[in-house]
C-alpha cells in the first residue's frame, strides 16, 4: 500500500494543481521540468504536484519523498475530474481535497451523504 503524506499538519506537505491541460504522455522527467520551469516550484521539495489531461478523465501526481520521485496515475472509467480554470495558474488544495478528487468527488464543494441526528 502506498501512503501519501498529509497535506496539513506538521509535515508541511502541500498539494498543488497545475491548471490548464497537460500532455498525459509526459513521464516523470517531463512533469518535474514542468514543476520547476512552468510552476516555479521545487520538484524535490516534498510537495505533491497534480496534472490533468485534455479529456479530464486522467490525472498524474508527482511526489518526491526524500529518497526518490514517484509518479501516480489515476484514470476514471466514467466521468471527469473537476479541474480549475487555466486563469487560476496553480492552485493549492488540501490532502483531503485531493482525496475527494481522486474518488471522483467535486473537491470544491464536497457534500455529506448523511447528517447526525440530534438527540433529545
Amino acid at each position: 500500500m502506498i501512503t501519501l503524506p498529509s497535506g496539513s499538519g506538521s509535515s508541511g506537505v502541500r498539494v498543488w494543481l497545475a491548471t490548464g491541460v497537460t500532455d498525459m504522455r509526459k513521464g516523470m522527467n517531463g512533469l518535474t521540468s514542468l514543476v520547476q520551469d512552468g510552476l516555479g516550484r521545487d520538484p524535490h521539495g516534498g510537495d505533491l504536484f497534480v496534472f490533468g489531461g485534455k479529456r479530464g478523465h486522467m490525472v498524474e501526481v508527482v511526489w518526491y519523498d526524500g529518497l526518490g520521485c514517484s509518479l501516480y496515475i489515476k484514470r476514471l472509467e466514467q466521468g471527469r475530474f473537476i479541474w480549475p480554470s487555466p486563469a487560476d495558474g496553480v492552485v493549492a488544495i488540501s490532502s483531503a481535497q485531493l482525496g475527494y478528487m481522486l474518488e471522483g468527488i467535486d473537491w470544491r464543494h464536497p457534500q455529506r451523504t448523511w447528517s447526525p441526528q440530534a438527540t433529545g
